[in-house]
C-alpha cells in the first residue's frame, strides 16, 4: 500500500460533512430537550401520545436503608440469568452480605414451553437457596424474591405483569398473554420451593432503586450500554393515564420511559438512515440507534466504507471484511480513541485485526476523527435527553429538580462507564443546557451493576411483612 502524506479532497469533505451533520451545537441540544420533555408529557397522558412508551413500573415504594433480612433477586434478560441472595441489616449495617450465581438457558428452553423454561428456573433458584443459605429464615415466612424481566411486559401490578412479546431468540410457547409472575410463582409451587415473587422490574427501575437505597437523592437512573433505557420518579398527579383505582399513598412512582424509542429533531446522517433501514426494525428506537453501544462502531464502519470507496482511505484495495456490518465494535472506536501515540499504531493495529485494512498515520488519524465526531453525538444527545426529563419534572413543580441541593441521576452500562470521551462529552452537554451554576445541583453518579441487587432491595422494600415508609421525592 502506498503511504500518502496528506488527507485527500475526497476524505476531508466527507469528514467536514459528517461533522456538520452530526453537530450538537446548544440550539440542537435545546430542541431536543424540549422534544423528550414533550414526549414524556404526551406519554403520561395516554398510551401512545408519543414515541415513548411511558410504562407505569406500579414501584410506589423504594428502599430507604431500613429493610432487614435475606431476600432474593433473579435477572432474566437473555441468554444467561443471574441469582443473588441479599442479607440486610437495616439503617446501620446496610448491605451484610451478598451472594450470586450466574447460569446459562439451554438454547432448546429458548424454544420450549413456558412450563419447562420456568421450571428450570425454579429448580436452579431452589438450588441456590437451599445449598447457600447461612441463616434460616423466621418460621412461617416466606422467601421473597425480586423478578427483573428484561423483555416487553405490560405492568398491571408491581408484581404481576402480562407479557407482550419474546424478545433476544426467544421463542417459548404458553407465556405471551400470561403472568410471567404467575408462571414462576407455579414454577416453583410445583417445585415445593418456599419463595415468592414481591417486586417485578425491569432493569432500569432496578438501578434507580439501588442507587436510592445508597442516596436519596436520585430522581433518575439511565441505562447507557448496549441498549440504552432511562426511568424516572414521578408524582401520580402527573399521570393522566393511571387509573383511578390504583392508589400510591407515596403520591409517587417509578415511570419507565423506554427512550430509545425517542425520534423527535435528532441530527441524523446519511449513514443512520443506512443503517435503519438494514436493521430488524427500521424507523424504530431512533435515539437509542443514536446513542447506545450497540450502534455507535457499525456507524464509524459505514462511514469508513464509503470514504474507502470514493476516497481511497484505505489504498487502491479494501480487505472484505470491512464490508461486514457490525465487525467494528463500540469497545473497538472508544479503545482506538485512547490512542495517544505519534502515529497511531494502536489505532492501525485495531483496524487490521478487525477489519483487514492496512492504514498509514494519516488516515489513521481521520479514523479518530470520524470515531469522535460519532462518539461526541451520542454522548451530547445522551445529556439533552436527560435534561428534558428533568426539565418536565420541574414544569410540573417548580423546585422539584433544580430548587433542590442535589439532583442526582444514577448512571450504568458499559458504555458510560468505559468510554470516557463520550462521559465527557455526556456532562458537557448537561451544563451547556443548564449553565455553570444550576448544573452544579444536577449530579450524575455511575452506579455500577445497580440492577442487581435493585431487585432484591425492590422484593424488601415491598414485603408483606414489613411495610417500611414510603418515599418521598
Amino acid at each position: 500500500m502506498a503511504v500518502r502524506s496528506a488527507v485527500s479532497l475526497g476524505e476531508a469533505s466527507i469528514l467536514t460533512k459528517l461533522e456538520k451533520d452530526c453537530a450538537t451545537p446548544l440550539p440542537v441540544l435545546r430542541r431536543v430537550a424540549n422534544a423528550m420533555a414533550a414526549d414524556v408529557r404526551s406519554g403520561l397522558a395516554v398510551d401512545g401520545g408519543s414515541d415513548l412508551k411511558m410504562i407505569l413500573s406500579y414501584v410506589d415504594t423504594l428502599p430507604t436503608g431500613n429493610e432487614k433480612g435475606m431476600f432474593y433477586a433473579l435477572d432474566l434478560g437473555g441468554t444467561n440469568f443471574r441469582v443473588l441472595r441479599v442479607q440486610l441489616g437495616g439503617k446501620e449495617e446496610r448491605v451484610v452480605s451478598t451472594e450470586f450465581e450466574q447460569l446459562s438457558i439451554p438454547q432448546e428452553l429458548m424454544f420450549g414451553t413456558s412450563e419447562e423454561l420456568f421450571n428450570f428456573i425454579a429448580s436452579a433458584l431452589a438450588k441456590f437457596a437451599q445449598e447457600g443459605e447461612k441463616c434460616h429464615m423466621p418460621p412461617g415466612r416466606t422467601r421473597e424474591i425480586g423478578f427483573t424481566f428484561s423483555f416487553p411486559v405490560r405492568q398491571t401490578s408491581v408484581k404481576s405483569g402480562i407479557l407482550i412479546n419474546w424478545t433476544k431468540g426467544f421463542a417459548v410457547s404458553g407465556t405471551v398473554g400470561k403472568d410471567v409472575v404467575a408462571c414462576l410463582n407455579e414454577a416453583m409451587e410445583r417445585l415445593g420451593l418456599d419463595m415468592q415473587v414481591s417486586a417485578l422490574v425491569n432493569d432500569t427501575v432496578a438501578t434507580l432503586a439501588g442507587a436510592r437505597y445508597w442516596d436519596d437523592d436520585v430522581l433518575v437512573a439511565i441505562i447507557l450500554g448496549t441498549r440504552t433505557n432511562a426511568c424516572y420518579v414521578e408524582r401520580t398527579n402527573a399521570i393522566p393515564k393511571l387509573s383511578d383505582h390504583h392508589h400510591s399513598s407515596s403520591g409517587l412512582m417509578v415511570v419507565n420511559t423506554e427512550w430509545g424509542a425517542f425520534s423527535s429533531g435528532l441530527p441524523l446522517t446519511e449513514f443512520d438512515r443506512e443503517m435503519d433501514a438494514d436493521s430488524i426494525n427500521p424507523g424504530e428506537q431512533i435515539f437509542e440507534k443514536t446513542i447506545s453501544g450497540m450502534y455507535l462502531g457499525e456507524i464509524v464502519r459505514r462511514v469508513l466504507v464509503k470514504m474507502s470507496k470514493s476516497s481511497g482511505l484505505f489504498g487502491d484495495s479494501v480487505a472484505e471484511k470491512l464490508f461486514t456490518p457490525f465487525v467494528l465494535g463500540t469497545p473497538d472506536i472508544c479503545a482506538m480513541q485512547q490512542d495517544t501515540s505519534r502515529d497511531l499504531e494502536s489505532v492501525g493495529s485495531i483496524l487490521y485485526k478487525l477489519t483487514g485494512v492496512k492504514s498509514d498515520p494519516s488516515a489513521r488519524k481521520i479514523v479518530v476523527g470520524i470515531c469522535d465526531a460519532i462518539a461526541r453525538r451520542g454522548g451530547r444527545l445522551a445529556g439533552a435527553g436527560i435534561v428534558g426529563i428533568l426539565q418536565k419534572m420541574e414544569e410540573d413543580e417548580k423546585g422539584s429538580v433544580f430548587g433542590r441541593k442535589r439532583a442526582v441521576v444514577a448512571m450504568d452500562g458499559g458504555l458510560y462507564e468505559n468510554y470516557p470521551q463520550y462521559r465527557d462529552y455526556l456532562q458537557e452537554a448537561v451544563t451547556e443546557l443548564l449553565g455553570e451554576e444550576m448544573s452544579k445541583n444536577v449530579v450524575i453518579e455511575h452506579s455500577k451493576d445497580g440492577s442487581g441487587i435493585g431487585a432484591a432491595l425492590l422484593a424488601a422494600a415491598n414485603s408483606k411483612y414489613v411495610r417500611t415508609p414510603r418515599f418521598q421525592s
